[in-house]
């Protein structure tokens, strides 16, 4: 999706930078700025930790590794994943929206479930502003819909108005900052410090929620619940984040996994159980023999049923998730910052 905002050809000495976040797989090879090279003049490369920022650039977020900024440089950290994925958007747009206030514009692009929602409301909350790609027009229209529904967005538009739109909006003079109460910068700014590794022990997101009774997918810690505005979302206490459609595909993958693995023990007990029936048979005791065989039926019984609860659910599958939106075909979405 980057590669058709560029097409429309952003000047060259464009006053601003741009920062990428595109979920991708940790063990993929970054090349989205060869591509991107291909299609702008304006330098393209993946950001490295602490480099200055330079206007009239963009940065692409490393695979595997989550891309903040800071008051004159970036950072390039291995911080807990958030919404499954390392780099996400939301630490991005948080860490903008805290270094930058009112000078940031976030965009959301198409992609699956909601990351990036939180993201833009605390650029919103900062004084900056708000971009969203027309779902009718997205690949995958979940993440723009979730934007739309939860944020206050300036701009919604197909993504061949966007690079104009955003062209305009840098040559004009920003709002006022807006007034932010301590408690949601301290907040904020304890995200931040999660994400970018800077954490000492004991600092948690416990103060600025109220512990849920859900357990962290990842490391089966206790969620805390943290609700902004419409929002609400989850971290535990070792940096997870997971935003409410994350975290219902997260518990969603576990039970199939549970299922899957309790299916597994049952037909082990299956086999053992015929094994021990074969080898009292075979020792001349049958009464004994039968009774094995009779658990091994009864077993297999159990075990075919939860085969079944697995085939009539297709809930149980966490894609599934994604393929009951509209114009859902499992793009990966593709988000930037602009300040």
């Amino acid at each position: 999706m980057s590669s058709i905002l560029l097409q429309v050809q952003l000047p060259t000495d464009l006053d601003a930078a741009i920062f990428i976040v595109w979920h991708m797989a940790p063990t993929v090879r970054g090349i989205m700025p060869q591509v991107l090279s291909k299609l702008t003049s304006i330098p393209v490369t993946h950001a490295a930790e602490n480099e200055p920022i330079q206007m009239n650039h963009i940065y692409v977020a490393p695979p595997d590794h989550h891309l903040l900024l800071e008051a004159d440089h970036m950072r390039v950290t291995h911080g807990p994943k958030e919404n499954h994925f390392r780099p996400a958007i939301d630490p991005l747009f948080r860490s903008a929206a805290y270094a930058y206030s009112n000078r940031v514009i976030g965009v959301i692009l198409s992609g699956a479930l909601d990351d990036g929602t939180a993201g833009l409301w605390a650029i919103k909350a900062y004084g900056g502003m708000a971009l969203v790609q027309d779902p009718k027009e997205a690949l995958v229209s979940a993440m723009p819909e979730s934007a739309i529904r939860q944020v206050a967005i300036d701009a919604i538009a197909p993504i061949a108005q966007l690079a104009p739109l955003l062209i305009q909006l840098v040559g004009q003079e920003v709002a006022p900052k807006p007034s932010i109460a301590m408690h949601e910068d301290e907040k904020t700014k304890t995200e931040i410090a999660i994400a970018a590794e800077d954490t000492a022990l004991g600092l948690t997101m416990a103060q600025f929620g109220q512990f849920s009774a859900y357990a962290c997918p990842d490391c089966h810690g206790v969620l805390v619940k943290i609700t902004e505005g419409p929002l609400i979302r989850y971290r535990c206490h070792t940096g997870h984040a997971y935003s409410a459609d994350a975290l219902l595909a997260s518990v969603t993958g576990k039970i199939e996994e549970s299922l899957y693995s309790a299916l597994r023990g049952m037909d082990e007990r299956v086999m053992l159980l015929n094994q021990l029936g074969d080898q009292f048979a075979a020792a001349n005791q049958p009464r004994q023999a039968a009774l094995y065989f009779r658990l091994a039926q009864a077993d297999q019984q159990g075990s075919e049923l939860l085969r079944q609860a697995v085939r009539v659910h297709p809930a149980l599958k966490p894609e599934s998730l994604d393929d009951q939106r509209p114009d859902s075909d499992g793009i990966e979405p593709v988000h930037a910052a602009l300040q």
